[in-house]
């Protein structure tokens, strides 16, 4: 995720250029992602990642190949593209096959998964460095191996089904609790990532401060999913998503209010991180227990659209509210969303009641 910024602020592009570009990656994984179902159902589940994959690593060896910001762009476009397939067909894979019983500790895991996967892509730059075509051909590599373990599954991964008479909006009305909490995470995960360094040096701490904050979130995250998901799986999966989403309300408002050079920051933002970031696998097992057969496919689908269309959404939002009422802009417009999602989530277990 930081290669290409960073490549091309070292090429001199303004801000306006760097954000357009990385946006792209979400345009194109939304503009194709409503394929990714039925492409899946005809190829498999194996053979369609894997080609994924190949075809992300050539795109992302391509970008050695020119200095273009207009072939960045599409090279972006087209790695989101292709980049959503992993994604969305795992994600698909794991609620075909996973026991209801159990269904909140393997999503847990996952969300793990993937952050330790977040924290560790910038670690590999620390070693590799990030300029020159060498980290790109290295990230290319990474890509292609992380398919490796796919291919004794090759003809035994459980078939996909697509349900061909079914829309997108109908899956969302199906499960709209569990759509907005894919709506939710992703507007709070994607805002914290972008502007969380950006608030620490506007709270008065260093830039390398404000990057270890973004490793102390990503550890709040890999040390609550698993307490996390048991409660997902022993109690209303309602009631432990507003457990997450009421308390990261608070959390993020705590941001302005608690010293930037004291301890407690840390606290508030390693429980931030876990709390929030839990809303996304307590979703996912939402919509795994809500829906199933042919549908499921295309609702996991919606689920990543909706991540995506969250953070494209906030940023944009938490960036404007922190230009008009300063850095506690950033903690308020958190709050809204993280208050809109435990509220329906309380009103929906009270319904269930």
């Amino acid at each position: 995720m930081p290669l290409v910024p960073l490549a091309l602020e070292r090429m001199g592009h303004d801000k306006l250029t760097i954000g357009v570009v990385a946006a792209a990656w979400g345009v194109g994984m939304l503009a194709t992602a409503s394929h990714i179902p039925r492409l899946a159902a005809r190829w498999g589940a194996v053979p369609f990642i894997i080609v994924a994959v190949v075809a992300g690593s050539v795109l992302t060896i391509a970008y050695t190949l020119t200095d273009s910001v207009v072939v960045w762009f599409v090279l972006t476009l087209l790695h989101g593209a292709v980049g959503g397939v992993p994604w969305v067909v795992s994600e698909i894979w794991m609620n075909v096959v996973v026991e209801e019983k159990r269904r909140g500790r393997v999503m847990a895991v996952y969300s793990m998964l993937v952050a330790l996967g977040l924290a560790l892509g910038p670690l590999v730059l620390q070693v590799v460095g990030v300029y020159g075509p060498r980290p790109f051909f290295i990230c290319a590599l990474l890509a292609v191996l992380v398919a490796v373990p796919l291919l004794p599954y090759w003809k035994t991964a459980p078939k996909i089904e697509h349900a061909e008479g079914s829309g997108y909006l109908q899956v969302v009305l199906l499960a709209p609790l569990a759509m907005l909490a894919g709506f939710t995470c992703g507007l709070g995960e994607q805002i914290a990532f972008s502007f969380l360094p950006v608030y620490a040096v506007g709270a008065g701490v260093s830039a390398e401060t404000g990057a270890l904050w973004l490793s102390v979130f990503v550890i709040g995250n890999v040390a609550l999913q698993w307490p996390i998901g048991w409660m997902a799986d022993q109690f209303d999966r309602r009631a432990v998503l507003a457990g997450c989403a009421l308390p990261s309300a608070l959390l993020v408002v705590l941001l302005s209010a608690v010293s930037a050079q004291s301890l407690a920051i840390i606290a508030v933002i390693a429980l931030w991180g876990g709390l929030s970031f839990a809303i996304y696998p307590v979703g996912l097992a939402l919509l795994g227990q809500r829906i199933a057969g042919g549908d499921i496919a295309r609702a996991n689908t919606a689920f990543s659209m909706l991540y995506i269309l969250g953070g494209l959404v906030g940023r944009p939002l938490a960036g404007a509210a922190m230009d008009v009422v300063g850095d506690p802009g950033l903690g308020w417009t958190l709050a809204v969303f993280y208050s809109i999602a435990g509220l329906f989530a309380l009103l929906a277990f009270h319904r269930r009641r």
